[in-house]
């Protein structure tokens, strides 16, 4: 269900909710990728909110690609299963490829564009109505996010649009929500959910 929304041309915006270990981030990264190899987008955006430091880039020493590192690992291993290092640094170089911290986002828009926005639970309401606002012609998003990981437990973006588009009809959103039964990690994995309560 969650493949055949993210490749659904109808379906701009789709949000994979649920717990670690279900594909969420897999599943749209490689959609992102599927889609720029046969030409439906010109670039791949990759977001993520970088809340151990309260989304202050500015200390942490190197570029904006290596300050962000820590939090798109999880994105750049999937990548490097379909592409090399350097082909990864020639797209990066060429903006093809682009890591797009939240707050350096606001007043772009994205065309033509395939966007990751991974561990959104992790979003303030500002950040998430910001980056939802961001798409543009031509161009898809990847909402990810487990709401039991959340770091930011009040004032949530993840949780507070999920409230708002309760009862309303939204034809260009999708949301597929998992649950312990979608993961597919080691079975430890399952069984350390089962210990924490996680439904």
């Amino acid at each position: 269900t969650y493949v055949l929304a993210l490749l659904d041309e109808q379906k701009d915006i789709v949000f994979g909710i649920g717990p670690a270990g279900t594909g969420k981030t897999l599943l749209a990264v490689q959609t992102a990728i599927k889609k720029f190899k046969e030409g439906d987008v010109d670039k791949i955006i990759v977001t993520r909110p970088a809340v151990s430091v309260d989304e202050d880039l500015g200390a942490l020493p190197g570029t904006l690609e290596e300050k962000m590192a820590p939090w798109t690992r999880p994105i750049f291993d999937v990548l490097k299963e379909y592409f090399t290092s350097y082909e990864l640094q020639g797209m990066m170089a060429e903006g093809i490829l682009e890591i797009a911290p939240l707050s350096y986002m606001r007043g772009r828009t994205f065309k033509n564009a395939y966007i990751v926005a991974d561990e959104m639970q992790n979003a303030t309401p500002n950040q998430m109505k910001m980056l939802l606002t961001r798409i543009g012609e031509r161009s898809k998003m990847s909402v990810t996010g487990d709401l039991h990981q959340a770091d930011r437990l009040k004032d949530n973006g993840l949780v507070d649009f999920l409230r708002n588009l309760e009862n309303r009809q939204a034809s260009r959103i999708e949301v597929i929500a998992f649950d312990n039964g979608d993961v597919e990690r080691h079975e430890a994995v399952k069984e350390v959910l089962e210990v924490y309560g996680d439904e």
